[in-house]
């Protein structure tokens, strides 16, 4: 028999308007993370393809310490550390299980962890799970970080700050102050955790993320997802090899997870080799987002500068009717709610990718207004 408070909790988030299940996807895409399309470009299914013919396995049998450690993964670290220029990589399954890891394993005990207040929630997670106590600062406010650590510093501390941060905010679309925040790491001695999941493929002058300029530098571990721009699944790890070897040996979530499978890192090193090589998807991407500001931002859509774009509606019965109604126009917006974000803060959350077309985005601003 199901605990009563299970169906009850249930019954409180369906009259607050909270409730979840999972839906189909349908309708023109307005939702996913495919910000340059590739999770359907045909070459990253002839790279699996390929693989199954060389003789990859689907599985890769164990954890990386066990016999996991197939070449293909291994192949794939050494692509990545190169391309995004750090000096070595590490793969993990989800982008969540890595941000976790990273939290729980790299701050040591008598250090602290400065972070933004609106980093992703497996970095929460992680802070639930670290060695070092955590302090949030206000969102994209590079003083409050340095003012965190000078307070920290006066009280007495004398173990190295962590400071956690996104390049690119999932949910309102914005972007980190990252040479600000850089500057106060090297005023206080400070490592940066720089999570780039929506940045990766999308911006920089490679497709390296909003932080490329900073990989590679003693003090950066930078995290790129496979599972949005790159149209894959799982998340690298780039950073210097003293701290990969760590987490190879102190990361719980890495050491006693199994391994990802070999054919989708086969897929990932396609994705990384179409983003380097293919400049245009991302200037074709940024086009899409100078028209979608022109014709969306009239209808209330929040200009950003980038491919998140959030329609602010407030209350969460409202924002949810408002979705189904785009879905049954044939439009997959979907509504985001708290825990997701702050509360009063329910949103549409417009995602823009290749594949829409600007004809796409100016049927959707017809069924906004």
């Amino acid at each position: 028999m199901t605990p009563g408070f299970h169906r009850e909790d249930l019954d409180r988030l369906e009259a607050a308007g909270r409730l979840r299940a999972l839906t189909p996807r349908a309708g023109i895409d307005f939702a996913s993370n495919d910000y340059l399309g590739l999770a359907s470009d045909p070459r990253l299914r002839d790279a699996v393809t390929h693989a199954l013919a060389r003789g990859v396995s689907v599985g890769s049998g164990g954890s990386r310490l066990l016999r996991g450690n197939d070449p293909e993964i291994a192949a794939l670290e050494a692509d990545a550390a190169q391309m995004f220029g750090a000096e070595a990589c590490l793969h993990f399954a989800t982008g969540f299980a890595a941000n976790v890891a990273l939290l729980a394993t790299l701050p040591q005990p008598g250090d602290v962890i400065v972070h933004d207040a609106m980093i992703h929630a497996s970095m929460h997670d992680g802070l639930r799970l670290a060695r070092a106590p955590s302090v949030a600062a206000g969102h994209n406010d590079a003083q409050a970080v340095d003012d965190a650590i000078r307070t920290w510093r006066a009280d007495g501390g004398t173990g190295t700050p962590w400071i956690a941060f996104e390049t690119l905010y999932s949910m309102d679309g914005d972007r980190a102050p990252v040479a600000d925040l850089a500057a106060v790491a090297a005023r206080h001695d400070a490592m940066l955790l720089v999570d780039e999941a929506h940045a990766t493929g999308v911006w920089g002058a490679n497709g390296r993320g909003l932080a490329e300029a900073l990989e590679g530098a003693e003090n950066v571990v930078a995290l790129h997802t496979c599972g949005k721009a790159l149209g894959c699944q799982g998340a690298l790890v780039t950073g210097p090899r003293a701290l990969i070897d760590f987490l190879i040996n102190r990361a719980r979530p890495f050491i006693f997870s199994t391994a990802p499978s070999p054919l989708l890192a086969s897929a990932v090193r396609t994705a990384l080799r179409i983003v380097r090589d293919e400049p245009e998807r991302r200037t074709r991407l940024h086009a899409l987002i100078a028209h979608a500001e022109a014709v969306l931002g009239p209808h209330g859509v929040t200009v950003t500068g980038t491919q998140v774009m959030p329609l602010m509606i407030g209350e969460d019965k409202a924002t949810m009717a408002r979705a189904a109604a785009l879905q049954a126009g044939g439009f997959d917006v979907r509504g985001i709610r708290p825990p997701t974000v702050a509360p009063g803060t329910a949103r549409l959350r417009i995602a823009l990718t290749l594949n829409v077309t600007p004809d796409d985005i100016d049927a959707l601003a017809e069924a906004l207004a």
